[in-house]
């Protein structure tokens, strides 16, 4: 549990960031939604630069390089000073009760401080409170000293003011306090108003506020590494400090392997595949794209351009699936991003003694959606120990079910603006929002884990009424836990049974009986490629005592009813149609009709929409429609049964 969270950052005067933007930190996991280009690498780098996590140059404040250019060079020649950052914290219970613990309750009563980055002046303090009067109260009697001198300590108004008590007698432990005393003096801050304070902040505060960690695109692992440069030259791009996190998570230094022999390199292989093995592992439990993949290592020897002989550590990714390896940089970006972020987290991972805030720029860009959700699923699990701060542009990386932790990030004329609140005016940067918010829908809306497929929104209309008739009958209905899902039309039905396949959830279909071919074909092909059970797969002529083989959902209806119905849907479109004027050697009603007002089709819709504004009872219906509906559910009842 971290002992110091950030809670809000105030960025001015940097790169794109002209005017101060003020944005709220979530406790877990804050989200930064913009396009490219719009400000969101500036902004994590600009936190990254107030405690990074080692000695990373690429990450400390530089006048030149971080102030807007356009200012520059009249900020360079003035007098006047600016804020670049200023970090808000909250100090969590555990500190604070090691603080009271160690100089009385009531004596540091700050709850939340904030830490600012000046580009002249560099970093200062401001919220922390702390009182000499209650210290010096809560003290002063653990030692044994005269009355007076306790009433002169506890005037003091700074801690250095005790050195020029005098011991009186009855003071024989004036020198020990005046020993604590000391400490605290030269163990804080120098230059601050008070003492107590400055070294509260300096033992207790700065060593306990969070490092910040920065990861992005451009770490990943090369696919060779070449150990004699990895030795000799200081690591110059992010890949080569990737190289070196490798490295040192196998606890192998380059000079072993370089000294070493060939009959040697067995045991630093068996060193890097132990890591390797346990961050492959650690990174399965969220990659579910493939799990047949393996890493290997090999030490060769190779001649560089001058002919001289060097070490390269060839990392090479094999497929259990396919028996064949391939360079790691060569697999997907995707996996090498994953594997690469898993190593260097490993580093923050293996220090115990720091708490980190992760700043993750664009992760898992090159993933597929279906593992930009498994990275979502890793960083909730990070977030119960680590802050995560992320940027993305993909819809993918936003959970519609927490929107509260999405800032939105775009560029306007007058520098970048992140904002907490969805901002209107700038419908690129809503985009991704939008179609997290969409698919989440599409997702959510009409499907559930059991769905019953049918062609449009009449049969949603038709079995959703029936079954509530029957069920106020307390007759077989439509279970409950049933999704009704229109699909729009039996074209697209094979499309939809596909896609909730491959959510995992169970599906069924209620259709009418096929009369075009190529739909009836896709379907069919499901079934033999074990997409969609037959069985799961009903017909409304199942159920229709029409004595045909082809039905619609009307078919389940009496024909009086339904004409009934259609004459009242469409009384202003067509003459009252009679059972004398259909002709009874068509399939079904829906034909029959279409014959006797000359049209090929006529709106299904109107008349299930007429039956639903007339809130009809049982007694609307004869017995043989009821009978039908009830069958018919309590067969598809059946299908979802487990």
């Amino acid at each position: 549990m971290a002992k110091i969270k950030l809670t809000k950052v105030e960025i001015n005067k940097f790169k794109s960031i002209q005017n101060t933007q003020s944005v709220e930190i979530e406790s877990g996991i804050t989200t930064v939604v913009g396009m490219n280009e719009s400000g969101k690498t500036n902004f994590l780098t600009a936190i990254a630069k107030t405690n990074y996590f080692n000695d990373d140059n690429d990450f400390t404040f530089d006048l030149t390089q971080d102030y807007p250019r356009n200012e520059l060079i009249d900020f360079q020649h003035s007098d006047e000073d600016c804020n670049i950052i200023q970090c808000y914290y909250e100090i969590q219970k555990e500190l604070l009760e090691a603080i009271e613990e160690e100089f009385g309750k009531g004596v540091f009563n700050s709850t939340e401080f904030s830490y600012t980055w000046t580009y002249k002046n560099k970093t200062s303090f401001t919220g922390i409170n702390a009182s000499i009067k209650k210290y010096l109260e809560s003290i002063v009697d653990d030692y044994s000293l005269s009355k007076e001198t306790k009433q002169n300590i506890k005037k003091v108004s700074q801690l250095k003011e005790i050195d020029a008590i005098q011991q009186a007698e009855g003071d024989e432990d004036l020198p020990k306090l005046k020993k604590e005393i000391k400490s605290i003096l030269d163990g804080g801050f120098p230059k601050w108003g008070n003492e107590l304070e400055a070294y509260i902040a300096k033992v207790f505060i700065k060593p306990n506020m969070p490092k910040f960690w920065y990861f992005d695109d451009y770490y990943p692992l090369p696919g060779k590494i070449n150990i004699n440069k990895l030795k000799s030259q200081p690591p110059s791009t992010e890949k080569d400090k990737t190289s070196i996190a490798l490295f040192e998570l196998a606890r192998i230094k380059p000079d072993d392997i370089l000294n070493s022999t060939e009959q040697d390199y067995e045991k630093y292989i068996a060193l890097l595949e132990a890591s390797s093995n346990k961050i492959t592992s650690e990174i399965f439990k969220y990659w579910s794209t493939n799990k047949n993949l393996d890493i290997e290592f090999k030490i060769q020897n190779v001649s560089n351009s001058q002919g001289q002989q060097e070490k390269v550590l060839d990392i090479r990714v094999k497929s259990q699936r396919h028996k064949i390896t391939l360079p790691l940089d060569r697999r997907s970006k995707g996996f090498n991003w994953f594997f690469s972020f898993i190593i260097w987290f490993s580093k923050i991972q293996a220090d115990k003694n720091s708490d980190y805030v992760l700043l993750l720029d664009e992760p898992g860009l090159n993933l597929h959606a279906s593992a930009q959700s498994d990275l979502l699923k890793f960083f909730e699990e990070l977030s119960k120990k680590y802050q995560i701060i992320y940027t993305t542009h993909s819809p993918f990386m936003v959970e519609s079910e927490h929107l509260q932790r999405v800032r939105t990030c775009f560029e306007t004329e007058t520098g970048t603006v992140i904002s907490d609140s969805i901002q209107e005016k700038d419908p690129n940067t809503l985009f991704p929002l939008q179609a997290a918010l969409g698919y989440d829908i599409a997702q959510n809306l009409f499907v559930s884990k059991n769905n019953l497929l049918v062609e449009g929104p009449a049969d949603l209309i038709y079995l959703t009424l029936m079954s509530s008739i029957l069920e106020a009958d307390k007759k077989t209905h439509l279970n409950d836990q049933i999704t009704i899902v229109p699909v729009g039309g039996l074209d697209k039905v094979s499309t939809f049974i596909s896609l909730l396949r491959g959510s995992k959830l169970n599906v069924a279909c209620l259709l009418d009986t096929f009369t075009d071919q190529k739909g009836k074909q896709k379907v069919d092909d499901l079934i033999r490629n074990r997409i969609i059970k037959d069985k799961n797969i009903r017909f409304f002529n199942e159920f229709s005592n029409n004595g045909k083989n082809v039905a619609d959902i009307e078919d389940l209806f009496d024909k009086e009813e339904y004409l009934n119905l259609f004459n009242q849907a469409f009384d202003k479109d067509f003459k009252p149609i009679k059972i004398g004027d259909l002709d009874a050697s068509l399939d079904t009603i829906i034909k029959q009709i279409n014959k006797v007002i000359g049209k090929d089709r006529f709106n299904h819709y109107r008349p299930a929409n007429k039956l639903n504004q007339l809130g009809v009872d049982k007694s609307f219906f004869k017995k043989q429609t009821l009978d039908n509906f009830e069958k018919m559910f309590a067969e598809i009842n059946k299908l979802f049964d487990k």
